[in-house]
């Protein structure tokens, strides 16, 4: 095909959209709305995603570590030691200290075998962070989780009477889908005793994550048909109305792609058009939503159209495209191949 033919065919198309410019303009209206509508859906999955985020690294997991305090305290402490003393009878007694433990009555001896512990866990692949916390900073912690009243009832809890909090790691996941694969990992390791973790909070965040994404998925899958189907209608109009010129264009031995390529530029133009204007009213209706949300609530933890800006106008781009090429294609296509020997007795 010439140079010269293209830039008939792609003038042609140009024509087609100026001629029936009423139509058109529906279509790209249709259009405009259903993709600001998948960009909405888009901008809020991308919030929602940020927000559970925050809320994941809030679901704080505590793994106690069976330590000295952990052997002097403990109740499963103490059943260890029974068992193993049982077991280990023939062998030479270790000295006990004054609470009556001994060195092999506790996994965790000293900060630095925590922190080896810690490390361990920190290996687990699912594991976000992991932050050691010794004793002292664990029973401090407690005392500013209480109110004042019940904080003066731990006030016998020192250096004379002891604290009864074993060391600690304070742990973040990555994926809370793997909530549980997870602490079935840390559970395995050697000095770990319990693990204390919000398993409800998990499971909601999973339902919720899953629940948007598939909300999401229907969404765009629904509208990028409704998409499809405008398209294909404005493509059927303007091709009928030019039903004369085709059949002259068939008669003198046009071939169906000469007769399909104005059809597809017509399409591929309501595309473009849509995506930027698309792109502009959606900028313009987020600023406005989300400058409404930090006034009213006092919270920056948006998402900034500025990060979603090129994804948003690629995904655009994308569905106009598509919609505009295949709408025509499948058009064309079906009215060449079905009402092709009307063309003759025109």
């Amino acid at each position: 095909m010439s140079l010269g033919s293209v830039k008939y065919l792609i003038k042609e198309g140009f024509k087609n959209a100026w001629v029936n410019r009423l139509m058109t303009l529906a279509s790209v209206g249709v259009l405009v709305a259903c993709m600001i509508v998948i960009g909405l859906a888009l901008l809020i999955t991308e919030n929602v995603n940020k927000a559970i985020g925050n809320l994941e690294q809030q679901n704080v997991v505590m793994v106690y570590m069976k330590d000295y305090n952990w052997a002097l305290y403990s109740d499963s402490a103490k059943t260890d030691a029974t068992e193993s003393s049982t077991e280990n009878q023939a062998e030479e007694t270790e000295a006990a200290d004054k609470n009556g433990i001994k060195e092999s009555d506790y996994v965790i001896h000293n900060e630095k075998e925590a922190k080896a512990l810690c490390d361990k866990i920190g290996d687990i692949s699912n594991v976000a962070t992991v932050t050691f916390v010794s004793s002292d900073e664990g029973l401090e912690t407690a005392k500013k989780s209480m109110t004042q009243g019940q904080e003066d009832y731990f006030t016998f809890l020192n250096e004379e009477y002891g604290n009864p909090i074993s060391a600690a790691a304070k742990v973040t996941m990555k994926d809370m889908a793997l909530f549980s694969q997870t602490i079935e990992e840390i559970e395995k390791l050697e000095g770990v005793d319990v693990i204390q973790s919000q398993d409800d909070l998990a499971d909601t965040i999973n339902s919720i994550k899953k629940g948007v994404g598939v909300a999401g998925i229907w969404i765009i899958g629904i509208l990028f048909i409704i998409a499809l189907v405008i398209v294909s209608n404005t493509i059927r109009v303007t091709m009928y109305t030019r039903k004369l010129e085709i059949s002259i264009m068939k008669a003198v031995g046009a071939t169906d792609t000469f007769i399909r390529i104005p059809f597809i530029v017509e399409g591929i133009i309501m595309g473009i058009i849509s995506a930027i204007i698309a792109e502009g009213l959606l900028y313009f209706c987020y600023r406005v939503a989300t400058e409404t949300i930090i006034s009213s609530l006092g919270t920056t933890d948006i998402v900034k159209y500025s990060d979603m800006a090129w994804i948003l106008l690629l995904v655009f781009m994308g569905i106009g495209l598509f919609a505009g090429i295949v709408g025509s294609i499948i058009i064309i296509s079906k009215y060449l191949r079905k009402e092709g020997s009307e063309f003759a007795a025109i």
